[in-house]
């Protein structure tokens, strides 16, 4: 079964996302250890975003509230945060519905700016993180390869995908407000990731042309001569030169603080960071207004103006498809067994015509074809009956015609034999 935890913009306040980003991001691994119906482990975290996608086995689930505890208890302590505001904060998802809400984030239909740009990409950073740390199933491996086809489609085939939304350029847009001229106006990008390359993106499509990048890892210089920028390692002069300062690190502590801002000319700051890459306390120096993540939360336009009723059909379109798909795969042990059992069968009897001389390649081929004729029917039956919602009476019919199918043996063969296929 599948179970996400999901803390966002909606459900949780900007303090507890940024605990939750600082502490939780790396819980995968323990959930998986120190419990053992979780078999795996995906964690999203984003800027608005903290969640873990659980591949649980309900077998092992005796007590689903004492699951339920143990899970949010490990989190609460990873976090700092109590377990009664995690409770109001985090909202439980299982089964189906898991699959349309991964299909509907990755999509960018449940961003802070519906239709955003940079969550696919976290998405698929997010299983790449749980492949490295050895937490990622087949199954979730399944739900995330099809949550970033999903979002594909919703970027091709409909006009939310065309309008470059994103959490960096409403930003932008609130800062314009601020800023005369762009194409005259000094930029400090703090921070050398694929956020930041986005931010350089968004900047130079306002027509910013002086973009000096700082680097707390040292990275500045590399980062610079990809994108044609200057490079600087002496942070507090870069921050006396600029008219904007844009934060987009993942540093679990701030990397601008009052001690290295000097009070002076009107500067903008805008901090992408989750946790925090601006110190609180930076924007009561004389000169600085800070523009935060929790600010631009507030200014983010409406879903009903910004998200078309395409995409969301399209996610539910692809998420019905994927439970088909996983109900087929449930029945694949049936069908398999069933299948196997009848060339077992005519395998037996070629045998014997060998033994008795009346076999030839002819007979032996027409046979077989013969069989396959046969048995497509019964196959595709069991499949559509499947993908409708009838796993077990595909079971049942099967089982009355063979016997007992061993389900966990031929699944587990049946996913031994997936993933050896390339992604």
């Amino acid at each position: 079964m599948l179970v996400c935890l999901s803390a966002n913009h909606s459900s949780a306040s900007f303090d507890v996302l940024e605990r939750l980003s600082a502490g939780g991001a790396d819980i995968g691994p323990r959930f998986v250890r120190d419990n053992e119906f979780v078999q795996g482990a995906v964690v999203l975290a984003t800027c608005n975003r903290f969640e873990a996608y659980l591949d649980v086995d309900e077998t092992r689930v005796h007590d689903r509230a004492e699951a339920a505890e143990k899970i949010l208890g490990a989190l609460a302590e990873s976090s700092g945060i109590d377990c009664r505001q995690l409770e109001s904060s985090v909202e439980a998802i299982d089964g189906d519905e898991v699959v349309h809400h991964l299909f509907a984030v990755s999509s960018g239909l449940k961003s802070v700016v519906v239709g955003e740009d940079e969550i696919a990409g976290q998405v698929r950073r997010s299983l790449d993180a749980a492949r490295t740390l050895g937490t990622a199933t087949s199954s979730l491996e399944r739900l995330f390869q099809k949550a970033s086809t999903a979002s594909r489609g919703v970027k091709t085939r409909t006009a939310i995908g065309h309008a470059g939304r994103s959490v960096v350029r409403l930003a932008l847009q609130l800062a314009s407000s601020r800023i005369s001229d762009w194409s005259q106006t000094h930029v400090l990008l703090i921070g050398t990731g694929a956020y930041a390359a986005t931010t350089v993106a968004a900047l130079r499509d306002r027509g910013v042309q002086q973009i000096t990048v700082f680097s707390p890892s040292g990275r500045a210089a590399k980062f610079a001569a990809r994108l044609g920028l200057v490079a600087t390692e002496d942070l507090p002069a870069a921050l006396d030169a600029a008219g904007v300062v844009i934060t987009c690190t993942s540093r679990p502590e701030p990397v601008v603080t009052p001690e290295v801002v000097h009070e002076g000319e009107r500067r903008l700051v805008v901090d992408l960071g989750l946790p925090r890459n601006v110190d609180p306390a930076v924007a009561h120096i004389t000169g600085i207004e800070l523009l935060d993540l929790e600010t631009i939360r507030l200014h983010a336009p409406l879903e009903e103006l910004t998200a078309t009723s395409d995409a969301h059909e399209l996610v539910l379109d692809a998420a019905a498809e994927f439970h088909a798909r996983e109900a087929e795969r449930r029945a694949g042990p049936a069908i398999t067994a069933m299948r196997g059992r009848a060339f077992e069968i005519l395998d037996a009897e070629i045998e014997r015509a060998k033994r008795r001389g009346t076999w030839t390649e002819e007979s032996e081929a027409d046979m077989r074809h013969l069989l396959g004729v046969l048995l497509h029917t019964p196959s595709e039956r069991a499949r559509q009956a499947a993908r409708e919602g009838d796993v077990e009476s595909v079971f049942a019919a099967v089982e009355t015609l063979i016997g007992p199918v061993d389900n966990v043996n031929l699944a587990s063969r049946d996913e031994d034999r997936e993933e050896q296929l390339p992604a």
